[in-house]
């Protein structure tokens, strides 16, 4: 007598595969059956909006940016085609796609009974400004590391495919450039399963301690009839401003009782998973990890008020989407160290269901895995931007030629990731006369991302270079040399770089802290870039006007340009708060069309204020 297999639905309703024979009702394998898990790789298209660079100058000491990533200010309008890599590993229960050239993304999770996606499509690629880069995508599950969200989340990263038993791994992963640490995100399929397993591990190789986060993010898309499933407990509630709840008997039931973009942070809780269902759209996603090492739970939503325009600036299509995330740590307002040598780990189980789940029936998985040393770890992921700097070190050990140092256009900083470079600037300095300023400039960048800030200033003082004057000017404020910082960006004399925007911004700013005796000169900077439509500049045209006493000019040109949206950065919202006391008004509520959100200041986002 054969055995044939069916899942029961009280095994589906609970979560848990239930396999029988329907005779003899006898547990089966079950590889031993017709079910197997498979995996493909495929390249395809994806519509891409261009981003534009802040600029040539380093974002070091860059409270918009995280050096030594390039920053964006510009989302183009029309995409254009661009191939991607994708792989795809199903079972007869699950169908996942991850995506390695989007920071290894989950982008799909398809749940085959019901032949729904589960996760949210933007149907694009269309970056929006959101720290740390302000190129943020939404949709699937990003899983970041070490701050949130990854500065290389939209950039390629390596990965392996691996099998063992009866299940298949695909894990993705890089040598982060900040501060040089590895991290692995790996997924896992088995046959039978009805959840996708994610496991995450990030280990430090340099000689140091280094700051850190991780979370994953699921994006799912959102209705007023979504339901919320989380723990009852206390609740941070981040929104306008930051408070504590008790979510059983404050929190949100259901997405149409959001009124405004809020996050919410457990800090108790009653079990250890949460989930979404939405009865319109006939799915929902529903997560499980173990608290002693995965204990953050957080929801995101823009609501259904006003902030939900937020929700589409990544889509193609006007559908909203919602976020719900997990991670090692309680929420993200703070990081944690990670020490020389040290290697952490921990795993989640993503559950996608075509009907509402209790969380306090949904069972811890135990799949088995491989050992978590057997996890694969990765080298740089961006070889155009690492490879001139370990070619100038390998020619500093051989001492041979050099390699050509990047042009300035191509903004290839150092990493600050490498820690050991001082001995093959130094050999460059001294074997590349002709070149030992820009040798010079890149050396001072590099100490200054590793926080060696008074050696960065010593090595900008001597060169010629305007890049390095413009840093030099920079650093110089920071150690609270305002004099010094304007006479460093005084003699920068390309006139090129003189009207590029991140210059005119720096200038105007070093200008204005000198006084009202210094708008003069600002008028001049300002009027030379006045056809320019660079919102900075834009930005500080306003600031002058106010300055000047021009309050009404101001206020019609604040109102008046179509400016993007970007989270948390706040210096539309504080010109018009100016313009506000100036006319003796009180400046809430805030204009939307400043594009600002309206957020209390809170998270670790930023490296520097």
């Amino acid at each position: 007598m054969t055995c044939d297999l069916f899942i029961s639905s009280a095994g589906k309703k609970n979560m848990k595969l239930i396999v029988a024979c329907i005779f003899c009702a006898h547990a089966i394998p079950l590889f031993c059956a017709a079910q197997k898990v498979t995996c493909k790789e495929t390249d395809d298209f994806l519509l891409t909006c261009g981003l534009v660079p802040a600029g040539p100058v380093p974002t070091v000491y860059d409270d918009y940016g995280v050096y030594p990533y390039v920053s964006y200010v510009e989302t183009a309008n029309r995409p254009l085609l661009k191939s991607y890599h994708f792989i795809t590993i199903e079972n007869d229960n699950l169908k996942v796609t991850i995506c390695p050239d989007l920071g290894g993304k989950l982008v799909s999770m398809i749940h085959k009974h019901s032949g729904r996606e589960v996760l949210y499509q933007p149907g694009i690629v269309r970056p929006v400004r959101i720290l740390p880069r302000f190129y943020f995508t939404a949709g699937g599950i990003e899983v970041s590391f070490p701050i949130s969200h990854s500065p290389s989340q939209n950039e390629k990263l390596g990965y392996k495919i691996d099998s063992a038993g009866q299940r298949i791994y695909v894990t993705c992963g890089e040598r982060e450039l900040r501060f040089g640490m590895e991290y692995s995100i790996e997924y896992s399929l088995g046959v039978g399963d009805n959840f996708l397993t994610e496991r995450v591990v990030y280990s430090n190789p340099g000689a140091q301690a280094y700051p850190w986060m991780s979370w994953s993010n699921a994006a799912l898309p959102s209705a007023p009839d979504t339901k919320y499933y989380f723990p009852n407990g206390r609740v941070l509630r981040h929104a306008a401003k930051v408070d504590t709840i008790n979510w059983k008997t404050d929190g949100p039931k259901s997405e149409a009782d959001i009124k405004e973009m809020t996050g919410y942070f457990w800090q108790t809780k009653d079990v250890n998973a949460f989930g979404v269902y939405t009865p319109s759209f006939g799915s929902g996603l529903y997560h499980i990890a173990d608290e002693k090492i995965s204990p953050g739970v957080k929801l995101w939503s823009y609501g259904r008020g006003e902030d939900s325009n937020w929700a589409v600036l990544s889509t193609a299509k006007d559908q909203t989407y919602i976020e719900i995330q997990s991670g090692p740590l309680s929420d993200q307002s703070i990081k944690t160290e990670l020490n020389p040598g040290e290697s952490k780990w921990h795993a989640e189980y993503w559950i996608p269901s075509d009907i509402a789940l209790n969380i306090y029936r949904i069972k811890l998985p135990q799949p088995i895995l491989r050992p978590v040393a057997a996890i694969p770890k990765f080298s740089w992921a961006s070889p155009a931007g690492v490879q001139v700097w370990l070619d100038l070190m390998k020619a500093e050990e051989q001492k041979a030629k050099l390699p050509v140092a990047p042009s300035i256009d191509e903004m290839l900083w150092p990493p600050s990731g490498i820690e050991n470079m001082d001995a093959a600037f130094q050999y460059a300095i001294a074997t590349d006369e002709s070149k030992s300023d820009g040798w010079k400039f890149y050396y001072g960048t590099w100490l200054a991302g590793r926080t060696r800030k008074k050696e960065a200033i010593r090595l900008f003082s001597q060169c010629q270079g305007g890049l390095a004057k413009v840093l030099l000017a920079r650093l110089l404020k920071l150690e609270g040399d305002t004099s010094g910082a304007l006479s460093a960006i005084e003699l920068v004399n390309e006139p090129w770089l003189q009207l590029h925007p991140q210059i005119v911004v720096e200038r105007d700013k070093l200008l204005r802290s000198a006084g009202t005796k210094t708008i003069p000169e600002r008028e001049k900077w300002i009027a030379a870039v006045g056809a320019l439509r660079d919102e900075w500049i834009l930005e500080r045209k306003v600031q002058l006007l106010i300055d000047e006493g021009r309050i009404e000019n101001a206020k019609a040109l604040l109102l008046s340009v179509p400016w993007q949206k970007v989270h948390q950065t706040y210096t539309r919202t504080g010109l018009w708060r100016q313009i506000c006391e100036k006319q003796g008004l009180n400046y809430q509520p805030v204009p939307p069309q400043l594009g600002e959100d309206h957020l209390a200041r809170f998270g670790a986002y930023r490296e520097y204020e």
